[in-house]
């Protein structure tokens, strides 16, 4: 009896074991999950979701931007050419809608114009943002690409004398550029170095075809002319410590040259500034406080005094401040 029993309860517990090991169905998923994996999977850049929109519809348009190709690939922009000038006619289009919208009824509510002066100057402005908006996508990668530049030329000297120093020790090519890409200081070399070394290690190619294809993108004529004589160096041959050295010492020479005439740039921009941006608009800001105070005319029977000293005041000056930010950190030097 106790025998039966037993092989009884040995049974159950080899269907229990026999039925543990069985996998377990898998739950579906809800729609709250499949929403969110949704989501994630269309949360894209915004020249996507433009590139989407209207991306098939700007093809007679491309030839007028046909510049801006070079000029995304020397800034190191990770956008596409077409992408890029999608982005560019559906924003200005969203800014000169939102534009056309805001001015008048600023205008209108803040300082009190009659209706159709606001909407012609809500056309106007509307024209200007759009025509603003294409010059600033415009002109984004070549400043892109000339801050690039700028970086790169100032930081030559310092990476030469590295690369020297790297060189002499008996470091093989691949391997100095893998030690810039690595720095802990960020600098400009250090991100076309990682680009010479993602060639390499995830395209396979050698290292003089890496370093043949960073010099035709970089923007800086300096670091192209440095890049094909390391190029010329390792095929002929010859001793690449030397001509590191030599270049850095070339290069530390030009660097006090250029900031012996940033430093004569930097005191006519003071001069300008000083004119224009603090003489200049103290003068109009008194002359038309004066006239507000004494009941003078308006300009073109549309302007008054005092939204004249209005727009001076709130977009005039900081626009013109904004701009005077701009051109100086243009021709500063970064060390």
């Amino acid at each position: 009896m106790k025998s039966k029993i037993l092989e009884k309860i040995k049974e159950i517990l080899t269907r229990f074991q026999r039925i543990s090991k069985l996998p377990f169905p898998r739950v579906p998923k809800t729609s709250k999950e499949t929403l969110q994996e949704k989501t994630k999977a269309a949360s894209k850049g915004f020249h996507s979701f433009a590139y989407q929109v209207i991306g098939e519809k700007i093809g007679r348009i491309l030839p007028l931007f046909r510049d801006l190709d070079s000029s995304l690939q020397k800034a190191g922009i990770k956008i596409s050419f077409k992408a890029y000038v999608s982005l560019t006619v559906f924003t200005t289009f969203l800014i000169a809608l939102a534009t056309l919208a805001f001015i008048p009824c600023f205008l209108i509510f803040a300082f009190h114009m009659p209706a159709f002066p606001a909407i012609l100057f809500g056309i106007g402005g509307s024209l200007f943002t759009c025509a603003f908006s294409v010059i600033g996508f415009y002109i984004y990668p070549i400043y892109r690409a000339d801050k690039l530049k700028r970086e790169l030329e100032d930081e030559l000297p310092f990476t030469t004398g590295y690369m020297a120093i790297l060189a002499s020790a008996g470091v093989p090519p691949e391997k100095i550029f893998y030690s810039l890409s690595n720095l802990s200081v960020p600098l400009a070399v250090s991100k076309e170095a990682k680009n010479i070394v993602t060639d390499i290690n995830l395209f396979g190619l050698d290292v003089i075809s890496s370093l043949e294809k960073a010099s035709k993108r970089t923007p800086s004529e300096k670091f192209h002319e440095m890049l094909e004589g390391f190029i010329s160096t390792i095929h002929s041959g010859g001793n690449l410590a030397a001509y590191l050295r030599e270049k850095s010492r070339q290069y530390m020479r030009l660097k006090r040259i250029s900031l012996k005439k940033f430093s004569d740039t930097l005191s006519i921009l003071a001069e300008f500034y000083i004119s224009l941006l603090i003489t200049g608009p103290l003068l109009f800001v008194i002359m038309l406080a004066v006239m507000a105070m004494m009941g003078g005319g308006t300009l073109g029977g549309i302007l008054a005094p005092d939204l004249l000293l209005n727009l001076i005041t709130y977009i005039g000056i900081p626009l013109a401040s904004i701009m005077f930010l701009i051109i100086l950190d243009t021709v500063s030097p970064k060390w």
